[in-house]
């Protein structure tokens, strides 16, 4: 089970500084445990102060551990401070266009390219489109939020969990999966239900940030 950890400092108590320390905190934490994907999202940044902390969110990652560093929207601060990739939302740039751009910043040819996605439907146009992998939401309802989960089976349908995978004609090979990480409303115990449905992945805000031990999360999600 790969861990993917997004962030939002406005979730933490305190003074700005006090939220971007408990922040860095966290994502110390997650790196050292093992986290696979850390997304900065602070949605809120201006685009000078975005590439800042990213700058400093990569320097930390590459001290602790070897979790990859997404951009939130920003394909341009992702490629300018070197990040791992992108998360793209549903209203971005479609993943090709976001590779043609990551050609042309003469980036490595690992940049990821991740998509959010609401439907099956939208992670066969993420797959189609180039995306490394699409994170599916939401799963189910979350807290203080009036919408409606998709559901266990739409998220079975995205990760083709009962599919036969189709033969590549070159060379024969099989065609890898494409992976699907599950997000909202994911908590620990609903985890071994996600991965029974051949999701790659957990996706997650509160998991992570209101975890009093994030190793001990870590180790418990990653066997799944």
């Amino acid at each position: 089970m790969l861990i993917y950890y997004i962030t939002d400092r406005t979730q933490f108590a305190g003074s700005e500084a006090e939220r971007r320390s408990q922040l860095l905190r966290t994502i110390r934490s997650a790196a050292a445990a093992g986290v696979d994907y850390i997304q900065l999202r602070e949605k809120d940044l201006r685009i000078r102060e975005l590439e800042l902390l990213a700058r400093e969110v990569l320097h930390l990652i590459r001290e602790e551990g070897r979790s990859r560093l997404l951009i939130n929207h920003r394909t341009d601060v992702a490629l300018a401070v070197g990040a791992d990739g992108v998360h793209l939302t549903g209203t971005d740039i479609f993943a090709s266009d976001a590779r043609a751009l990551a050609a042309k910043g003469c980036s490595a040819p690992q940049f990821l390219i991740v998509v959010s996605c609401h439907s099956a439907q939208q992670v066969r146009l993420a797959e189609a489109h180039g995306a490394d992998f699409a994170v599916l939401a939401p799963i189910f309802e979350k807290a203080n939020v009036v919408k409606n989960g998709i559901g266990l089976e739409e998220l079975r349908r995205a990760a083709r969990k009962d599919e036969n995978p189709d033969l590549r004609i070159e060379a024969g090979d099989t065609r890898r999966t494409f992976p699907v990480f599950a997000l909202g409303g994911v908590y620990l115990e609903r985890a071994p239900l996600c991965a029974a449905t051949g999701a790659a992945g957990i996706a997650g805000i509160r998991l992570f940030q209101q975890s009093l031990d994030l190793p001990a999360l870590v180790r418990s999600l990653r066997p799944l």
